[in-house]
């Protein structure tokens, strides 16, 4: 900022995000790890009255007079994620995005995703950059820290439903964090996605030996080690959402849920280890929404909020994963417990991997410098 008051900014496209090293899961893991350390000390602030919301959304109407206005398609929406985070990063920034289910027909992502960077005593920007592969490895690494503390050891069979992107990216951080794994059962809607999760593992990741496509759910769960449901679908009904039963879960296993997901009674009960990547973004979640807030956000921690809510569990029963990456709580006990991991996504995790890339590129000489101003007109 030594320029001021001309400020530049740095331009990454996603070719340039790739060259800056935003694909390095393993450095990715460690980040995301770092960045809850930060959070178990409060170290950060998102959006909102208690500083942990995921953000703002834009949402359509069923029903509008205006013919132009878009209409509720499955997963359309508009969203802001703002996020400042300390530490060693002490920058702020925001994920600004639209989604449309029906972009794969275009040939596009479902989510189309940008990421502001910013500097975080003056607010000028720092770089503006692409940003679906800063959320798809920041969102799997998650999993991956999850899996670093809460898996075992010796975990070896993995068990995948939704075989997309959310589903890459956290394998990627479970072959970062469990070496041992040799194994992948996967259950996909389309072959298309089947094809393409399959041939990138075989070519990532030789040391998987078994790649088995499986048509049920409880086929995915029984026997696995480490359990992702990481399906996309459309929120409102509860019965849809798939489901884990205590009966299907192998002793030990570790579940790491960052998409749609329910469970029966028997993975209510207090002795399944219940941890949450932060409980206060699920608490701004929970006074958001109508109730039961599960309806709304299919993700399994606000069903854990439900739970509360209804008098089934107390809140003293919720792990943060913060407290455990910072030491503060254990990690996994022993070989039986089952733990379930509900990942929700934070603006703080774009702004930690954002600021790592970003320094990554400006040492590099990657990407393009942009003008603001030499000179701002209005002061």
């Amino acid at each position: 900022m030594s320029d001021l008051p001309r400020i530049d900014f740095l331009y990454l496209s996603e070719q340039d995000m790739v060259k800056a090293g935003v694909t390095d899961m393993a450095a990715c893991v460690d980040t995301m790890e770092d960045m809850f350390v930060l959070l178990h000390t409060g170290d950060y602030r998102m959006a909102g009255a208690n500083n942990d919301s995921h953000g703002a959304m834009v949402v359509f109407p069923e029903n509008s007079p205006f013919p132009t206005m878009p209409k509720p398609t499955a997963d359309r929406r508009f969203m802001a994620m703002p996020a400042y985070l300390g530490g060693k990063y002490c920058t702020a920034g925001m994920k600004w995005y639209g989604s449309n289910i029906a972009n794969r027909e275009k040939g596009l992502p479902r989510s189309i995703l940008m990421f502001t960077l910013n500097d975080a005593d003056t607010g000028a920007p720092l770089a503006h950059m692409s940003a679906n592969l800063l959320s798809a490895y920041r969102t799997g690494a998650v999993p991956g820290v999850g899996a670093r503390h809460l898996a075992r050891r010796d975990s070896r069979v993995i068990g995948v439903y939704g075989p997309g992107v959310m589903a890459k990216t956290s394998l990627a951080a479970f072959m970062a964090t469990c070496p041992n794994i040799d194994t992948v059962k996967v259950q996909g809607r389309g072959q298309k996605s089947l094809d393409s999760f399959i041939s990138w593992t075989r070519e990532t990741y030789p040391q998987i030996t078994t790649i088995e496509v499986v048509h049920d759910i409880e086929t995915i769960v029984r026997g696995s080690d480490i359990v992702t449901y990481c399906a996309s679908g459309e929120t409102g009904d509860v019965s849809k959402y798939p489901i884990v039963r205590r009966d299907w879960v192998k002793p030990g296993a570790f579940l790491s849920m960052p998409a749609s997901c329910e469970i029966d009674a028997g993975m209510e009960k207090s002795d399944i280890r219940k941890v949450m990547d932060n409980i206060g973004l699920y608490e701004a979640w929970f006074e958001e929404l109508p109730k039961p807030a599960h309806v709304h956000v299919p993700v399994i921690g606000v069903r854990f909020m439900d739970m509360i809510h209804e008098g089934k569990m107390d809140r003293e029963e919720l792990e943060d994963l913060g407290a455990i990456c910072a030491g503060a709580r254990p990690g996994r006990r022993n070989d039986e417990e089952i733990i379930i991991l509900s990942v929700g996504g934070m603006p703080v995790e774009d702004v930690a991997w954002g600021t790592v890339v970003y320094r990554n590129a400006v040492k590099k000489g990657i990407g393009v410098t942009l003008n603001l101003w030499d000179t701002p007109v209005l002061r």
